[in-house]
């Protein structure tokens, strides 16, 4: 069996998910990276996605918006703004979330505001496809 390691999922209000994981699918700023035990030390910004997380008892999907992630041979951190398992996301809520990211886009005013703003449009309407 490959090695674990510790894994959590912090938002302002809670911790979200944490326990011993097999590996993480990071959506960082760059693109996806995965983390399996012993990666390297790595810190990234999170882009709008799917985090997508393999622990010991199952795996998880969450729609995360913004945060960071901090990697560590022993341990994955995330820390983010929102994050929101993907089977909690219903047809209402991810379109009431896509209306507030295209108001974003509406007010970006410089180049990263714009590219964040799509980036997130693109992902919440892919939610929207598989949800319908």
């Amino acid at each position: 069996m490959a090695g674990t390691f510790n894994f959590a999922l912090v938002t302002p209000e809670r911790l979200l998910l944490s326990g011993e994981a097999e590996q993480a699918v990071v959506p960082g700023a760059e693109g996806d990276f995965a983390v399996l035990a012993g990666h390297a030390p790595v810190v990234s910004t999170l882009r709008p996605g799917i985090l997508e997380v393999t622990l010991t008892d199952g795996s998880r999907r969450v729609f995360v918006k913004k945060g960071v992630a901090e990697a560590e041979p022993e341990s994955l951190i995330i820390l983010a703004q929102t994050a929101v398992a993907v089977e909690d996301l219903d047809a209402a809520a991810i379109a009431s979330e896509l209306k507030d990211a295209e108001a974003e886009l509406a007010a970006a005013k410089d180049d990263n505001s714009t590219m964040m703003a799509e980036r997130l449009i693109d992902q919440l309407k892919r939610l929207q496809l598989q949800a319908a």
